[in-house]
């Protein structure tokens, strides 16, 4: 049996002029919030296909996945374009391991995010889940523009439901409507990420899972481990958990 299903395009949410939500029904496997799958059409003959985080509860069935429409990308021009009631492909099993199952229980979960990135972490929060592990939840967000800062009203029922979730918008090429400006790997430097949520993370009381620009991941997690936290591994576990968003 192929892998790959017929997807029904229910909805699509534009944001601003790039990002937006493609949001279907398929009939496929169960999968791990974090966990990551693919969509595909074809050109042609070709089938071109890329991977796509999953954005919604595992218990949804309305898979949702959040995009970037890239100039001259040959898969997500053509999302762009879909309308409720269009067919896409997607993969029927679910890939990946950044998921919390993979990661110690700990007092405080950093979730630190780019771009279209926070898609996996909307995923785990909206299952719920995450509260099991953790007594506080930080979700980091960074983007360039204010108007990057999608999923704002999903957000704000998650901060309303859960008093040990905080939100940090990170916004680098303007003054932020909320949050801080700059890039997260400054304020991880500087530790004005963590006082400007009044907590003090320590290798024994934080976890810290990043997801987003490969630069972005290599780059804190080189950070952190100048501050004295540790890469998790099965056989070792740690306090970083990454994921590279392409």
């Amino acid at each position: 049996m192929s892998n790959w299903v017929d997807a029904c395009v229910k909805d699509i949410v534009w944001y601003s002029d790039t990002l937006f939500s493609l949001i279907v029904n398929a009939d496929v496997e169960p999968f791990k919030a974090g966990q990551f799958t693919k969509l595909s059409m074809m050109q042609g003959d070709k089938r071109i296909a890329r991977a796509y985080s999953y954005v919604n509860a595992p218990s949804s069935a309305d898979l949702e996945f959040y995009l970037i429409n890239v100039q001259d990308g040959l898969l997500s021009q053509q999302l762009a374009k879909l309308q409720p009631g269009d067919t896409v492909m997607i993969e029927r099993r679910a890939s990946g391991f950044f998921t919390l199952d993979e990661v110690p229980q700990s007092e405080q979960l950093w979730m630190l995010s780019t771009g279209t990135a926070i898609g996996p972490f909307l995923s785990m929060l909206e299952q719920g889940e995450v509260w099991q592990q953790f007594e506080q939840v930080i979700l980091v967000h960074g983007v360039r523009l204010n108007t990057d800062l999608s999923y704002q009203n999903s957000i704000a029922a998650l901060l309303q439901k859960y008093s040990g979730l905080k939100y940090v918008p990170v916004v680098s090429r303007e003054h932020p409507d909320m949050g801080l400006h700059g890039r997260i790997t400054d304020h991880i430097k500087a530790q004005s990420l963590f006082s400007h949520v009044d907590l003090t993370p320590t290798p024994d009381t934080a976890q810290f899972m990043i997801c987003g620009n490969p630069n972005m991941v290599k780059d804190t997690s080189a950070l952190l481990i100048e501050q004295g936290y540790s890469r998790n591994r099965r056989k070792e576990p740690g306090n970083i958990t990454v994921e590279q968003y392409w």
